[in-house]
């Protein structure tokens, strides 16, 4: 995952590869953890919300934590509230979002999806 700021530049570049996760910043220091959320709070001073991430993506509150949700008249969904998140879904693409806007009081980020791969069965 490549982090940039509200220009365009990187600031930081997050892998991950077995049980470590790498982050390495743009002046090429890099730090290792086994959580990237604690990670990215420690070096970035903001927590990567990645345990909802991949349900989010997906248009779909995460299991197991209070959500409020906002359809629109088409069924898919607008806005997510969870885990202190305001999740945007700005754009749609085939069914998926494909623009989604993640705010809380202290912190922005914005998602661009490129593209969708189906991984196993």
């Amino acid at each position: 995952m490549l982090i940039t700021n509200a220009m365009g530049q990187g600031i930081a570049r997050i892998t991950r590869a077995g049980g470590a996760v790498t982050l390495q910043t743009a002046d090429a220091q890099q730090y290792q953890a086994a959580n990237a959320e604690m990670l990215t709070q420690q070096v970035l001073g903001w927590r990567l919300p990645l345990s909802g991430l991949p349900d989010w993506l997906r248009g779909r509150a995460a299991p197991g934590e209070e959500a409020q949700t906002s359809p629109g008249a088409d069924g898919q969904l607008l806005e997510l509230r969870q885990d202190d998140w305001r999740i945007e879904y700005q754009e749609y693409r085939e069914g998926r979002p494909i623009r989604i806007r993640l705010t809380r009081p202290d912190l922005e980020m914005r998602l661009i999806v490129d593209g969708w791969q189906e991984v196993g069965s």
